[in-house]
C-alpha cells in the first residue's frame, strides 16, 4: 500500500492504544486484571485497524495489477459475442491462435536432447512415433543420439518421402504406405491426384518405416554370427595390415574365438555362393532382402551349399584359420547395394 496510507493508519493505532492504556490503566489495579484488560484492548485495536483498512484502501488506486486487452474503440457484446469496431480483438486473437492450433495442420518444434533421453521417450511426450523422429532428422543410427543435439517434432506422426520417379500423386504414394490419401493431399497443400517429378519430399502422415529400415536404423538387423563368447580382434575400417604394415581398408570385423565354434546366418536368406579364396580362405556368402549381403570367411568347415535358404538358427560353418589368417576367427562383411558397411552398426 502507498507510505502515505500507511502512516496515517499508525497514526490512529497509536492514539488508541494511548487512550486504551489510560483508562485500563485506572480501572485495572491488580496484575491479573491488568492481562486481562490489555487483551481486550488488543482485539479492539485490531477490530478497528480493519476496519479502517478496508474501508481507506477500497478508494486507493494502485499502480499494479492492470491487465486486459486494450482497444482503441468500446468493445461491446452483440447476440453473444464480443466484438470492436476497429477489430483489435480479432487481431490479437490472431496473434494467439495460428496454424499450430489448428487440427490436422502440418506444423513442426525444436527439442533439444536431454540426457538419459531416448527416441521413443521423446516420441511419447509429443505423441508421434519413433519412425516420425527418426525420418524427419535423418537419424542414421538411434543409438548415437546425443546430449545437446536439437529435433524438429512434427505436429503429428508420420514421416518423410521423396517421390521415386515423376508421375507419382499423393493418392499413389498414400496408397503404398496404406494410409488416408485425402489426409495426405491436405496436409501437403495438394490434390490427391497432383503429379508430382522424382526428388519431391513429402510428409506423408501416419505413414511407418519399412522394418528393414527402422532394424537398420536401431541396430537391431543382424544377429551375432557367432553365439560363444569372442574378442573383436580387429574393427571396420582403416587399419594397419597385420601381414604388410601397411595402410588397408578393413571391410569387415574380425571375432576371434575357438577353433570350430559355430558359425550362424546372421540373417534370413539364401547361400549365393561358397568356395575358396586366397584371401577369405574357405568363405560362404549369404544374400538377404533389401539388397543385403553377408560374408563369412577363414572357415574351417562349410556346412551348406548354394540355394539353401538359411535363418538365424541355420549353422552354416564353423570357425577356423583358413586363408590370409594370423589365427582362428571369422571374418564377418556386410555388403548394402555392393558396398561394405560396418557391421557393428547393425548387430543386436
Amino acid at each position: 500500500m502507498p507510505r502515505h496510507f500507511m502512516t496515517h493508519v499508525n497514526k490512529v493505532l497509536v492514539f488508541i492504544k494511548s487512550k486504551v492504556t489510560s483508562a485500563f490503566g485506572t480501572i485495572c489495579n491488580t496484575r491479573a486484571k491488568k492481562i486481562a484488560a490489555y487483551s481486550a484492548a488488543a482485539f479492539c485495536m485490531c477490530a478497528i485497524a480493519g476496519c479502517i483498512i478496508v474501508t481507506v484502501s477500497g478508494r486507493i488506486n494502485t499502480e499494479k495489477g492492470i491487465g486486459g486487452l486494450e482497444t482503441t474503440g468500446v468493445p461491446e457484446f452483440s447476440g453473444g459475442v464480443l466484438s470492436s469496431s476497429d477489430n483489435e480483438l480479432d487481431a490479437a486473437a490472431s496473434l494467439l491462435s495460428t496454424d499450430a492450433g489448428t487440427a490436422g495442420t502440418l506444423y513442426y518444434q525444436t527439442y533439444r536432447v536431454k540426457s538419459g533421453d531416448m527416441i521413443g521417450i521423446i516420441a511419447d511426450e509429443y505423441g508421434v512415433t519413433q519412425d516420425t523422429i527418426i525420418s524427419v532428422n535423418s537419424i542414421r543410427q538411434s543409438r548415437l543420439l546425443q546430449v545437446g543435439q536439437y529435433l524438429k517434432i512434427p505436429s503429428m506422426p508420420g514421416i518423410l518421402y521423396t517421390v521415386q520417379q515423376d508421375g507419382e500423386t499423393p493418392s499413389s504414394i498414400a496408397e503404398k504406405f496404406e494410409v488416408s490419401a485425402d489426409k495426405c493431399a491436405k496436409v501437403n497443400s495438394l490434390t490427391r491426384d497432383f503429379k508430382l517429378d522424382s526428388g519431391v519430399t513429402l510428409f506423408v502422415p501416419d505413414a511407418q518405416l519399412d522394418w528393414v529400415t527402422r532394424q537398420e536404423i536401431n541396430g537391431d538387423l543382424f544377429m551375432r554370427p557367432v553365439k560363444v563368447r569372442y574378442w573383436l580382434s580387429s574393427p571396420y575400417g582403416w587399419r594397419e595390415s597385420p601381414f604388410t604394415g601397411q595402410r588397408s581398408f578393413h571391410t569387415g570385423i574380425d571375432m576371434a574365438c575357438p577353433m570350430g565354434s559355430n558359425v550362424y546366418a546372421a540373417l534370413a536368406g539364401q547361400v549365393s555362393s561358397t568356395g575358396y579364396s586366397a584371401t577369405y580362405g574357405n568363405y560362404i556368402i549369404v544374400s538377404h532382402h533389401s539388397g543385403y549381403k553377408t560374408l563369412y570367411g577363414h572357415l574351417s568347415a562349410i556346412l551348406v551349399v548354394r540355394g539353401q535358404n538359411v535363418d538365424t538358427n541355420t549353422r552354416i560353418g564353423r570357425v577356423g584359420n583358413t586363408g590370409l589368417s594370423t589365427g582362428p576367427h571369422l571374418h564377418f562383411t556386410v555388403f548394402k547395394s555392393g558396398k561394405t558397411v560396418n557391421p557393428l552398426g547393425l548387430l543386436k
